[in-house]
């Protein structure tokens, strides 16, 4: 129980990326619901077979580190330097609220995820980067024109997208075509 009201604390984590009505930001906590439903509803789409309920475990606690390390903006160079060391410091501190055998389950996965080779890190990282690209979408590139983000910055975010779902990657193009076009995401 005790780690359960830990994880509440990710609804106080704050996002970058705008909800879909452009009103205020996400938190953590909306960002990995948001991902478990998308894994399920796009499981379809991954280029190999998946344990969906990996997937799932995975978007639920990739954040969970944030806690503790803070949101990263992704386009946040400076900020993406020292993540890694912010992060697993984190972990260590999070996963151990667990019993020990739930804190290994959990950080190994938390690891798988970051490690991104395995076709459920794969495809979690799908979920992940998908997820912010369609908000921003919806909302005409908000949080895109805010911190003037270029095309080239979001396809070397998504440079390994196809792995997971080359269909997916496919509506990443669409999108970022149709956003550089409107005006919403610069192009160099």
């Amino acid at each position: 129980m005790e780690f359960l009201l830990e994880v509440d604390k990710l609804k106080f984590i704050n996002r970058q990326t705008y909800l879909s009505d452009g009103k205020r930001k996400e938190n953590d906590g909306e960002h990995s619901w948001h991902l478990a439903l998308m894994a399920v509803l796009l499981s379809e789409y991954s280029n190999e077979e998946i344990d969906l309920v990996k997937v799932i475990t995975m978007v639920l606690i990739h954040d969970i580190v944030e806690i503790d390390a803070g949101d990263t903006y992704a386009y946040d160079a400076v900020g993406n330097q020292s993540k890694r060391e912010r992060e697993v410091k984190a972990a260590d501190r999070v996963f151990h609220i667990l019993p020990e055998d739930q804190a290994e389950k959990l950080r190994q996965l938390w690891e798988e995820f970051e490690a991104y080779e395995t076709p459920e890190a794969k495809f979690a990282h799908v979920c992940d980067n998908v997820q912010p690209l369609m908000l921003n979408d919806a909302t005409d590139g908000l949080a895109w024109r805010e911190h003037e983000v270029k095309k080239s910055q979001v396809l070397q975010r998504n440079r390994r997208t196809g792995e997971g779902s080359q269909v997916m990657m496919e509506y990443i193009n669409q999108i970022l075509d149709k956003n550089v076009e409107s005006g919403n995401l610069r192009d160099e």
